[in-house]
């Protein structure tokens, strides 16, 4: 039996202290993409283009991208619980904001408010639920991955259920399960030991100077612009109603989760890191380019299957985003996803806007190049990489926290 394995083994046998935080989690990774089914509805509630409601993904990424560079500053100096919950108030305030929105663009606004509040959760998740867990990091690590593969399931279901009947409902429905969530954490959850250092704003930045860390990033840059397209372009093109539409991406997310925590890293131990990824990439960029020019029934089980290489991707991305440089886990993790997540924030704004300007197919097959690109940087700078990809057993690790869209 491997790390892997035996951390499954002990996955139930964890404290109070865990779960409130691994459920608290669930819940924070549900938030990407609750919008989903009900784009189109609150495009319509509130009179707006594919473009202007595209924006509520661009707002909510872009500030992630930026408070990458904050949390690590903050939780190091009022730690990791403070974070926690600081980082649920936010999202609380602000996705019962988003439910009050009388337009486009206050909805746009509270989005970038929830993604602050989510970047300081998320990106501090990993770190306490490690340090409080019982049976070892890889028992932990395996629990969070679990929570991050069904919040990305169940979004689009809570979404669609509660999207049904009004957009707002969905807005409000987080909000109200964030709130059990900071009850539970200031509950069950004890105060962690703030770390020795304290990590300085510039910390992640520096840490991009190291070249595998670097071309890292870049590579999930392009990878994350194609994630983005079919996240948050693909249910303008499926336009199906919120039920089907929930039902659809639910499915992605439960391939999401599934090849996530169980396929890649058996993939990665028979075939290495860079192959798995590089061969992931470039099956992802013909299923996009598939669900372009194919009949609807063909964008569906397009859109469905992409969560499998998404999965993959966002696995191998993530450990190797964590182990190719020597900087500790936290301000590597930051760095990288200061970067990747810019691409998060510039697929669901460009990608209407090259419809706009073409036609419905070029955002599919700007994705597939993305995706490609993507391919291209792990092949050329592939010795950059080694350092992680070699190692036999690859950790299991996703301290980004959406890797593993997050990760």
């Amino acid at each position: 039996m491997d790390s892997f394995d035996a951390g499954a083994g002990r996955l139930l046998k964890q404290p109070k202290s865990v779960w409130a935080t691994a459920g608290a989690s669930v819940v924070a990774f549900m938030g990407i993409g609750l919008v989903d089914p009900i784009l189109p509805s609150i495009a319509q509630g509130l009179h707006a283009t594919a473009g202007q409601v595209s924006l509520l993904f661009t707002s909510y990424f872009l500030i992630t991208a930026v408070a990458m560079l904050v949390t690590g500053f903050v939780s190091s100096r009022i730690g990791g619980k403070k974070t926690l919950l600081l980082g649920l108030a936010f999202v609380v305030v602000f996705a019962g904001l988003a439910g009050t929105s009388g337009s486009v663009g206050e909805l746009v606004g509270f989005r970038a408010g929830w993604g602050l509040g989510n970047a300081l959760f998320v990106s501090t998740a990993l770190a306490v639920i490690v340090g409080a867990a019982a049976g070892g990091s890889a028992a932990a690590i395996l629990l969070y991955e679990s929570a991050l593969g069904l919040g990305m399931a169940c979004g689009p279901l809570l979404g669609a259920l509660l999207g049904d009947a009004s957009w707002r409902y969905p807005f409000f429905g987080t909000a109200f399960l964030m709130t059990v969530g900071f009850l539970c954490i200031t509950v069950f959850l004890k105060e962690q030991p703030k770390p020795a250092r304290k990590t300085s704003l510039l910390d992640p930045l520096k840490a991009l100077g190291h070249g595998g860390l670097a071309t890292a990033a870049v590579s999930a840059f392009f990878y994350n612009y194609t994630f983005f397209t079919v996240l948050a372009f693909t249910p303008f093109v499926l336009n199906m109603s919120p039920y089907r539409s929930g039902a659809v991406f639910f499915a992605w997310g439960v391939l999401l989760a599934v090849f996530s925590v169980i396929v890649a890293p058996r993939l990665q131990k028979r075939f290495g890191s860079l192959t798995v990824l590089g061969g992931s990439l470039v099956l992802l960029a013909a299923d996009v380019l598939v669900l372009g020019y194919g009949s609807h029934t063909t964008a569906v089980v397009c859109t469905i299957l992409s969560g499998a290489f998404i999965g993959v991707n966002n696995t191998v991305y993530t450990e190797l985003a964590l182990g190719v440089s020597d900087a500790p886990r936290p301000v590597a993790s930051a760095g990288y996803n200061f970067v990747r997540w810019f691409a998060a924030a510039a697929a669901p704004y460009f990608a209407p806007k090259i419809e706009e300007w073409t036609d419905l197919r070029i955002p599919f097959v700007v994705a597939a190049v993305t995706a490609v690109l993507g391919a291209a940087v792990v092949v050329v700078r592939r010795r950059a990489l080694t350092h992680q990809a070699e190692e036999p057993e690859p950790k299991h690790a996703t301290e980004d926290g959406v890797a593993v869209y997050a990760n």
